[in-house]
């Protein structure tokens, strides 16, 4: 029976290679950005390609009344989900002393209440099928914290805490709940790095390189696709930096 899954904050970098991956292995699509729904027509054009269904949805998953629309329409459109990948995120880098009270509200609500909504609001359609999985895109900082990413290291660990507590509520029903803890991936929230950060960087990980979108979205396939008793982890893809 084809699956669906919900990709958030899927217009580029992790999220759209997670929507590439998921629809080329059959899953029909739900996905979202928080601005322009254009920059969803590749992954719709990727859907059509392999025959599987895309509804593309503008919703801002840090407000809940978004939240609550975007499931509604999912639920009408392609009959609930089966996989929830709440990958939508923001960062900011600087020291916590200088960080305004809005910028920490909306980090916060972005990166950690989003998943909360979403979780929520998955979590009955997964609970009455006694089946699903919810994979949650978290960062290395929110193992270790980053210094002067104190905010969007506490939103990470928040993450991390959520998916371990929320895996050991869903178990009895067969939910499988784990998150992806990213190390350096070569996305667009890290090309602010100038070329001497990026090499000093780069000698910092064992691996000697960056990692892709596309393995963070191999890794997500391979979860989905794991046996049930997986749950409750937060595993590192970092190239052995951490």
């Amino acid at each position: 029976m084809k699956k669906t899954a919900l990709v958030t904050g899927a217009s580029r970098g992790i999220g759209q290679a997670i929507a590439f991956t998921l629809a080329a292995h059959g899953y029909d699509l739900a996905v979202c950005c928080s601005s322009d729904p254009g920059q969803l027509y590749p992954v719709q054009q990727a859907a059509s390609a392999a025959g599987v269904r895309c509804l593309p949805f503008q919703a801002d998953v840090s407000k809940s009344q978004d939240c609550v629309r975007m499931f509604e329409a999912i639920e009408k459109s392609l009959g609930g989900v089966d996989l929830l990948v709440n990958n939508a995120g923001i960062s900011k880098i600087g020291l916590l002393q200088d960080m305004p009270f809005e910028e920490w509200e909306r980090l916060i609500s972005v990166n950690l209440s989003s998943v909360f909504y979403c979780c929520k609001l998955a979590i009955p359609g997964m609970v009455r099928k006694k089946q699903g999985s919810i994979i949650n895109i978290s960062s290395v900082w929110g193992v270790c914290g980053a210094s002067c990413e104190a905010a969007y290291s506490a939103s990470k660990g928040g993450v991390n805490a959520l998916t371990m507590a929320l895996a050991k509520e869903l178990a009895p029903s067969g939910i499988q709940v784990n998150a992806i803890a990213c190390g350096a991936i070569d996305t667009d929230m890290n090309r602010f790095l100038e070329p001497e950060e990026r090499n000093a960087l780069l000698e910092e990980i064992p691996a000697g390189r960056m990692g892709t979108p596309e393995e963070a979205a191999q890794l997500v396939l391979q979860l989905a696709q794991s046996p049930s008793y997986l749950t409750g982890q937060i595993i590192r893809l970092d190239g052995g930096w951490i």
